[in-house]
Formats: structure tokens, sequence, C-alpha cells
């Protein structure tokens, strides 16, 4: 029987991740909403209605001054931002592991088997599947797809 996790207030969370060794930083023109920074990895919090905490920005490694999103190529995974790629190492991998069990025990959030044994990818990318994660307006027309709209539109012209 699963145990029942109690909650713990903006405050107390706050309060508890100063005493484990994170580097606050107040969010510039917000209230109630902090980035947290430890082992070169960062995410923000902030203050829900009902005193409580949750992730306003999920964790990632820092690379340069910007939060990265880990993504899964399949045969890699990588730290992206905005501004760049970068193929993702074992230290980094551990240190995001690292930085997101702790904030989750700060914020009192339950901590799953699957990402307890490892990082979790924000993003699956493989490479035979290109572009499938976009919605289907935005996907590039794959060869077949042109040929069968061309064989379509001259079966209608024919029967018209």
């Amino acid at each position: 029987m699963a145990a029942k996790v109690e909650q713990r207030s903006y405050e107390d969370a706050v309060s508890w991740l100063r005493d484990h060794g994170f580097d606050l930083i107040e969010a510039p023109g917000t209230q109630n909403r902090v980035f947290l920074k430890k082992y070169n990895c960062s995410a923000a919090i902030q203050k829900t209605d009902d005193d409580g905490a949750k992730i306003f920005a999920y964790p990632g490694y820092l690379i340069g001054s910007e939060i990265s999103k880990l993504i899964n190529r399949g045969y890699q995974q990588f730290m992206k931002t905005t501004k760049t790629e970068v193929p993702a190492t074992a230290d980094h991998l551990k240190a995001l592991q690292q930085f997101s069990e702790e904030m989750k025990e700060a914020l009192a959030l339950p901590s799953l088997y699957n990402e307890s044994l490892g990082t979790t990818s924000d993003s699956y990318q493989y490479d035979r599947i290109k572009d499938r994660d976009e919605p289907e307006v935005d996907r590039p027309k794959r060869p077949w797809e042109t040929v069968k709209a061309k064989a379509a539109a001259a079966t209608k012209r024919g029967s018209a």
C-alpha cells in the first residue's frame, strides 16, 4: 500500500532548499517564484493558491545561462537550448538526476520508480520517425504522401 505524501507549504519548501545547499534567486518581475540552482542544474518553482509549491520550469542542466531541455534521439541524449545542442555526458545526467530527486524531496513530490533509476528525457525524437511528434498539419509531406495526393487529384479530374 502506498504511503500518503504530506504536501509542504511554499515557505517550508524554500527553507528546505536553502538548508540543503540550493542557491535561490527571486524571479525578476514576479512574486512567489524562485529559480533553484545546484550541481550546475536549475529549475523554477512558484507558490500555488493553496500555499503549496509547484514546478514552474522543469529541471535542466545549465548551458551558459540557459536551462537546457534533455532530448533523446534514440542513439544519444542531448542537452538542447534555444542557441545550442550539446551531447549529454554521464556527468550531466548524474547531476540532473540528483538535482531532480532533491527538488522532489523538497516539494514533497512522489519519486517515481522509472525516474529514480536515472534521467528521463523531456522529448524522444528517434531518427527514423523525425517530425512525428509535430501536429499533422506542421509535418513535412513525405514522398509517398505527395504521390498519393497527385494520384487522387488525377483520379478526381478523370471522373469529372
